[in-house]
């Protein structure tokens, strides 16, 4: 049945991607602990912070793994559209998360700033370029299983990956500074972390429009709305098309589309053509389409 093949789909990348998310809870335990440790020891507050980011990374990430699984339920009912909206929803809760993260490195930031204290150590420079170049290699990666997905929480964890990077480089930034001038120059690291707060602030805005254009339905974009038109033109029968309707429901799309016969069509002969619209769009690769309401207009 091709609706059963849908789902199937969507199931099966929504457990792909929670494996995905999976990898990056263990990923960032692990960068969680390095960098705690080499901020305490090296004397670092940027290292730090970014520690806890990682610590806050892990309950974030929680939650889209979570979602996942949550979406990748078959439609009940309940919910009879399915429960692809629980993936949005978990992004729209990291995108919460990393706002709140901002204010909190934030805040340390400034206490540290204003508080003396004795320079970094050379060797975290080494740490930090580890954790950039790890950091920016899974942000890519996961990046390519969203687009591959069509999964905004998997799109926004890219991100999310994507901005530690980036704050961990402005650490390594701050930290360089600090060494390099040498005494006095001590909170050069703890300028940067906030540095970094800004630019954390900047992604999760992004991050929360997209998950939230997803909650509102947003119309899907325009070459994924002409491809459909071009699968409905090309079923016989179909005549002309009026409206097409597209909304995002978690890791696939639903769709509501008018289609024109000919008005002296027997009613069967009408339903059948609408049967085969259906059955065209949700067959369509790569299975992005999970359900389609055809409605019938005879032409003028």
């Amino acid at each position: 049945m091709p609706g059963h093949e849908a789902q199937l789909a969507v199931t099966r990348r929504a457990h792909n991607s929670a494996r995905l998310v999976l990898r990056g809870i263990a990923l960032n335990a692990v960068l969680a602990a390095v960098k705690f440790a080499g901020g305490v020891f090296g004397h670092t507050y940027a290292l730090i912070a970014d520690a806890a980011e990682s610590m806050l990374d892990i309950l974030s990430s929680t939650l889209v793994w979570t979602g996942f699984r949550v979406a990748a339920r078959p439609p009940d009912a309940d919910h009879p559209y399915g429960h692809g909206k629980a993936e949005p929803l978990a992004g729209l809760a990291v995108a919460l998360f990393i706002f709140l993260m901002a204010g909190w490195v934030a805040s340390h930031a400034v206490h540290e700033i204003i508080t003396p204290h004795q320079g970094p150590a050379w060797w975290t420079l080494v740490v930090l370029a580890a954790v950039i170049i790890t950091k920016i290699w899974f942000s890519r990666r996961m990046g390519v299983a969203g687009e591959e997905a069509g999964s905004t929480a998997l799109g926004i964890e890219a991100l999310h990956h994507w901005s530690d990077a980036m704050t961990s480089a402005a650490a390594f930034i701050g930290i360089s500074i600090a060494l390099w001038g040498g005494k006095g120059w001590e909170t050069a690291d703890d300028w940067a972390a906030l540095f970094a707060c800004v630019i954390i602030a900047f992604n999760g805005f992004g991050m929360f429009t997209k998950a939230l254009g997803d909650v509102m339905d947003t119309a899907a974009p325009q070459n994924f709305e002409n491809e459909v038109r071009a699968l409905a033109l090309a079923v016989p029968g179909v005549c002309a098309l009026d409206k097409v309707r597209m909304r995002k429901s978690g890791l696939s799309h639903l769709v509501d589309i008018q289609v024109r016969v000919d008005g002296s069509l027997t009613v069967r002969e009408g339903h059948a053509i609408a049967h085969a619209v259906k059955d065209a769009l949700i067959d369509s690769e790569p299975h992005r389409i999970s359900d389609v309401t055809v409605h019938i207009e005879p032409m003028k």
